[in-house]
């Protein structure tokens, strides 16, 4: 079984690496062809960006490849001779979190050489050193803290229920939904500062556009996201009475008042429409899956691994083995979101214009340098929101308007 296991996440990781190739190369010769949606210069620009970050992906998937085969080999043998010493409980927290402060450890590095080296040559980074180790420090309390009252809450499902696989599901997916619906609260209490907006008018026009969706806010409320980086962003946060509208100072800096609500009308389709509520309810699902088929691994695995079948010892596997899980799993997730993208973009072009929300996206691949253009494996596995260039066309942008052939969305297909 450990050999079936190791088999497949090889696969896995070699899936992943393919398709990062193909990205590569798809981009590589996408970004001399005609400037689309950007300046040529921009155009260059946001291509070696999105090479660049896929290169790193691929670091990242070779690293944690090895870091996998590390733990599954003798690494989770090591944390439970260090540990077994301990009372069961106690011993199942340490281990745990000791497994993934290491994990954090190993992949600080990549972090930092993404924010201060990548992001900061294309211009992103707007973070010091000071605010960077800040909220390092903070996301590994927060981490401490709240993953210790996690793993003791599965440990003591498991150790008290043979069905322990579906309440540490349940219970799991309760923590998910707290998440959501505090989610703004303790973003804002640890990490942004977030202020009402001061623009009456523009307050008014999205008082306006919450009410003709039935969207009960506890405030538009603007995040100090620039102090961190330069990208534009904006988001609905929380569930029933708990939800906020928060916009990026840097969304207001680039975008115009017609163009900000009809971005805002964009997600307010996505509440109309219950889209929250549908990706909890999908995510839920998968969870389940994933609990389910975890859940019935055979005993003989821990076996051969030379492990005793300890409540920490399947919390640990089960981190390891998710993300290929949840590869499987992204396709389908994938499907449904740039469907319900699709749908938002409707009621966006509805409630704030079609013209406008063109306008809009066009701004935010320029501004975000998101190449326009990728490979169709990569939007078959990665992608939660259909390509810019299909949204566009979907909303009735003109194509043909310059004449250009880059313009048109005509593109040689590269197998």
């Amino acid at each position: 079984m450990l050999t079936a296991i190791i088999a497949i996440y090889t696969l896995y990781v070699f899936i992943k690496i393919y398709v990062s190739v193909m990205q590569i190369g798809y981009i590589n010769q996408a970004k001399r062809q005609n400037a689309i949606l950007m300046s040529a210069a921009e155009f260059l620009k946001a291509g070696n960006y999105a090479v660049a970050k896929e290169k790193m992906a691929m670091f990242s998937t070779l690293l944690d490849f090895m870091v996998f085969l590390v733990w599954m080999r003798f690494g989770m043998r090591w944390i439970e001779e260090t540990f077994m010493v301990y009372d069961p409980a106690l011993s199942t927290v340490l281990a745990v979190l000791t497994f993934i402060l290491i994990n954090g450890l190993i992949t600080l590095p990549v972090e930092y050489y993404e924010k201060f080296i990548l992001d900061e040559k294309f211009g992103f980074n707007r973070s010091s050193m000071a605010q960077y180790v800040k909220d390092t420090l903070v996301s590994t309390g927060l981490i401490i803290i709240f993953g210790a009252l996690i793993v003791w809450g599965i440990y003591f499902i498991i150790a008290s229920t043979t069905l322990w696989w579906l309440w540490s599901f349940a219970f799991i997916f309760g923590v998910i939904v707290l998440l959501n619906m505090f989610f703004p609260t303790l973003r804002a209490l640890f990490f942004d500062n977030l202020t009402p907006l001061e623009d009456e008018e523009l307050n008014q026009q999205i008082t306006r556009l919450m009410d003709e969706t039935g969207f009960q806010s506890s405030g538009v409320f603007i995040s100090d996201a620039s102090k961190r980086d330069a990208r534009l962003n904006a988001y609905f946060g929380g569930l029933g009475k708990t939800k906020r509208v928060v916009l990026f100072d840097t969304l207001l800096e680039k975008l115009t008042p017609n163009e900000l609500l009809a971005v805002l009308g964009h997600e307010l389709g996505h509440f109309q429409h219950g889209d929250i509520y549908k990706n909890i309810a999908l995510m839920g699902g998968m969870l389940f899956a994933m609990f389910a088929l975890f859940g019935n691994l055979p005993d003989t695995l821990y076996m051969e691994m030379g492990l005793q079948k300890s409540p920490a010892n399947m919390i640990i596997l089960f981190m390891l083995v998710m993300p290929l899980l949840s590869f499987v799993m992204m396709p389908i997730m994938g499907i449904v979101s740039r469907h319900n993208e699709y749908e938002a973009d409707k009621t966006g072009a509805e409630l704030g214009g079609k013209f406008f929300l063109s306008e809009a996206l066009k701004k935010l691949v320029s501004e975000n340098k998101s190449f326009p253009l990728s490979h169709p494996f990569y939007i078959f596995f990665y992608y939660t929101h259909p390509p810019v260039m299909e949204r566009l066309k979907a909303l009735g942008f003109d194509m043909n308007a310059k004449g250009d052939e880059a313009e048109k969305g005509s593109f040689p297909s590269i197998d």
